[in-house]
């Protein structure tokens, strides 16, 4: 398969890149994209909630009453969950989220997504580009020329710092490294811009 390479000003270089259709032309798997999807959002949750049981609150252990014949239920501590002020039963501890899911699976999860983008429009190759310093409007400028929805992810073969600079003031518009890109990214972009030299990380990352 092969896609048009776009210049920064949105028109075309007359060059195209060599998109091989094993990794953006396979059949999407949506039960995989979930799993991986799933994963990441799950990843994101800090897990540190927390409530104090019985045997952490501090108070008299000393029994309440006698074990008979008071005509209610018996009691032995006022430290007790049935009680005001008392722990909380089974309460939330701290725990992690984390899903595991085999290699195989988030590989094909992320074909899956680069596919279903291609066969949707939503996929663009632009040349490779950066500024000498960073310039917020002219980044602003590329996503207009480009016709960027309102969602964007830019996708570069190596880490830029004045690329960052530059798109981290422009409302939902993110840059990602090649080797960073995962399912849920690119599912939740708009348009997925990927620079020529993030192509070819991508092609060697998959095959």
């Amino acid at each position: 398969m092969k896609l048009d390479i776009l210049g920064i000003n949105g028109s075309s270089t007359g060059r195209s890149a060599d998109l091989p259709d094993e990794i953006f032309g396979v059949e999407p798997n949506e039960h995989v994209v979930y799993l991986a999807v799933k994963q990441y959002l799950a990843a994101q949750r800090q897990g540190t909630h927390k409530a104090k049981e019985k045997g952490e609150i501090t108070g008299s252990t000393k029994k309440l009453k006698k074990q008979k014949g008071t005509g209610t239920a018996r009691a032995g501590s006022i430290k007790s969950g049935v009680f005001r002020g008392g722990g909380r039963m089974f309460g939330p501890r701290p725990r992690k989220y984390n899903i595991k899911l085999n290699k195989k699976v988030k590989r094909l999860a992320r074909m899956s997504a680069l596919s279903s983008k291609i066969s949707n429009g939503q996929l663009k190759v632009v040349e490779d580009f950066t500024f000498e310093a960073p310039k917020t409007k002219e980044y602003a400028n590329i996503l207009k020329n480009l016709e960027c929805g309102s969602k964007s992810l830019l996708v570069v073969g190596e880490h830029d710092n004045i690329l960052n600079l530059s798109s981290r003031n422009v409302p939902k518009a993110n840059v990602v490294t090649a080797a960073d890109l995962n399912t849920y990214q690119v599912m939740n972009a708009g348009t997925l811009l990927l620079t020529e030299g993030a192509v070819s990380k991508i092609v060697s990352a998959l095959s």
